[in-house]
Formats: C-alpha cells, structure tokens, sequence
C-alpha cells in the first residue's frame, strides 16, 4: 500500500437541527466576528440575532454570487478594521469560499496576490487564518471540508485559489435542515457537483484507500437521493445529499478530482455560469470520455453500474443517460450557460495545466476534451 496522508476539519458537527448549536459553539472562539452570508440577509438574521445575543460584536459580509478578486478586497478592507477574532460563513460555496478566503487573509501581512495560485504568487499563509466556521445551506461544493477558496479573476478570465492546510475550517456544522426548500435548479446543479466530486475521487489517479473510503459508498446514495429531490422535497433525501457533499469536500481535500473540474474552473473563468452547472453538463460526457481511455476501466464500470441502476439503462450507456436525465430535469448545457464553441479549444488547452485536471484516471488530449466540451454544449 503506498503512503498517503490526509487532513480534515477541526471538528464536524453533522445532523439535522445541529444548527441550534452554532451561536454558542462560533462565540466561544472570541467576542468579534465577521459573519458571511448569501445575498439575501434575511436568510441569514437567525443566526446574526444569536450570535449578538450571545454578545458577540458581529460584522455581517454579503455574498451574492461567486467571490471574485474585487469582491474579496471590498470584504477584506472592510474585515481587517474589525479586529475579529473569527469568521464564520452561512451560505452556500460561495459565502464559505468568501468567508474562509477573509479568515486566511485579515491576519496576513502581505497582499491577496501573495497568495493566490496561477496568476499571484502562490505563497503559503505568513501567519495562521482566524478561526473559521462553516455552515453550508447547500449540498455541493463540500466547501466546509476543504483547504482552499476559490476567486474568480475576471481580467485574467480564470478562477485560482488560495491554498494552505491551515484554511481548513475549524468547526463544519453540517445541518441539512438548512438545505431544505432549496430552488430546484439549485439543489439539482449543486448535486450534481456534489456527485462529480464523489465519483472523480474514486476514479482519480491520486486515490487513496482514505478517499475510497469516503466517495464509494457515497455514489449510490447520491445518485438515488439526487434523482428523489427532482420528484419531490424529501427530507430524508437532503440528509443524504448533505452527507454526500461532506464526503466528497474531505475526498478531494486529500486526494484529485479530474477533467469535470480541470474544466470546470476555466469555463467559470469565462463564462457567467455557476460552478455547479458547469461540472453538472461535464459530469456525462467526461465520464464517457473516461470510460473509452481510462487504464482502470474496473472503477469505471462500477460507477456506471451504479448510475443505470439509479436512472435505468444499461451501463454501457450510463455516462449518456446521466447527461439526458440532467438535461431533463433542467440543467443547461454549456452553451446556454455562456460558452461560445469558439471558445472549447482555448479552454481545453488552459485546462490541462489545472491542478484538478492532474487527477484524471488518464491524460487526455486538447481534441478528446474538445469531444467532451461539443457534448457538454
């Protein structure tokens, strides 16, 4: 068995109403925090009540789409005149991405672009992040359990992260009280995202008996909780997807994810289209990509047996299914999210220097992800 390693948050607290426990457990890190949330701050009065009823001086951040560079220098001038002792985030990845973005950053002596990867320098943290919280109200991004946030650069049309082991969040309370009545675009493009990023750990080439562990008996589940959510609010089911998306933000904190999201994080760069669209219309056509040139085809076939028995068919065809039953329950394809066939070359040659790209079962070429973009379209 080769070495491996692996890192998780401080703490998880996962169940429904274990959201009840956040004020108490975010004011025992210090008396001043920021609180990140999405764009709509009623949803979010909850827990900013708590928490000054518990006597905390809260300094509120909004997140109303996906952070980008000008978005976090805003909230980062605003944040270091606090003199917070914590961050905490109540949203979905977005907010966590913002938020655990601030608590890396409000401590470091040098600029954003010290440390963001591709376009900044790259630099680990120069001193530790604040204490940093994470609350997600959507099932997807596994953001709660990751190293790294992501920051779109629209000048430079890429998303890049910054990235250290230290940004791991200190406490993840995973409710999935918090995901009900969630849009069902949004529950479907989020759980698509949450299903990529527990099926490309297992197929990556960067996996580890610890990741196995997590993602493979996640995928049934998944797929079958995600398909029940398209039929009806089911509580039962946004417990599952909210589990799900746990395993795979530890997953592909410690191990790779693949060409969906090598992919995925050129096209948010040029496009509009929020991340879990975009890794939803790729999940099919890379699969099939995977399935016809991967050296594992064993891994592969499991997966797509799983995926006929969720949605029917045979597994030949399972990549192809999954794509038509999204496209079905109303996912767009790339083209209707913004990105212009002009464009898939240029983005499958950016994508190959991604690091998730790297954990591709194999390597592909720029005309086979060109293959992958036209069916994604």
């Amino acid at each position: 068995m080769s070495a491996f390693s692996f890192a998780l948050p401080g703490r998880v607290v996962f169940g429904r109403g274990e959201a009840r426990k956040a004020p108490a457990l975010i004011r025992a890190h210090g008396p001043r925090g920021v609180l990140v949330h999405g764009a709509n701050p009623a949803r979010a009065a909850w827990l900013l009540d708590a928490l000054r009823a518990e006597g905390a001086e809260v300094m509120a951040v909004a997140c109303g789409a996906e952070p980008t560079l000008p978005m976090l220098e805003a909230a980062l001038a605003g944040a270091k005149g606090h003199q917070a002792d914590w961050v905490a985030a109540l949203g979905g990845g977005a907010a966590l991405d913002l938020g655990k973005a601030l608590a890396a950053l409000i401590p470091a002596p040098g600029g954003i672009m010290d440390h963001l990867e591709v376009v900044g320098r790259g630099l680990p943290l120069a001193a530790p992040p604040l204490p940093f919280v994470a609350l997600p109200t959507t099932a997807g991004t596994g953001a709660e359990a990751t190293r790294n946030a992501v920051i779109g650069l629209p000048e430079h049309g890429r998303k890049v992260s910054i990235r250290d082991e230290r940004m791991l969040p200190r406490l993840a309370i995973v409710d999935p009280a918090l995901t009900d009545h969630c849009p069902r675009a949004v529950t479907l493009a989020s759980g698509l995202d949450a299903l990529a990023q527990v099926i490309e750990p297992y197929l990556s080439c960067k996996a580890t008996p610890f990741t196995d562990a997590l993602v493979r008996p996640a995928i049934p589940p998944g797929l079958r909780a995600l398909k029940r959510l398209m039929e009806a609010e089911d509580a039962a089911a946004r417990d599952i997807m909210a589990w799900v998306s746990l395993c795979g933000g530890m997953a592909l904190a410690n191990g790779g994810l693949g060409a969906v999201h090598g992919l995925a994080g050129v096209i948010g760069g040029v496009t509009p289209a929020a991340h879990g669209a975009i890794c939803g219309a790729l999940l099919g056509p890379v699969l099939a990509m995977n399935r016809a040139h991967s050296p594992d085809p064993a891994r592969i076939h499991e997966v797509c047996t799983e995926i006929a028995g969720a949605f029917g068919g045979d597994a030949a065809e399972a990549p192809q299914g999954l794509a038509r039953w999204a496209r079905d329950a109303g996912l767009p394809g790339l083209g209707a999210q913004g990105l212009d066939a002009a464009r898939h070359r240029a983005v499958a040659e950016a994508s190959l220097s991604s690091s998730s790209m790297k954990g591709n079962p194999f390597v592909p070429s720029v005309p086979q992800l060109c293959e992958v973009l036209r069916e994604a379209g």
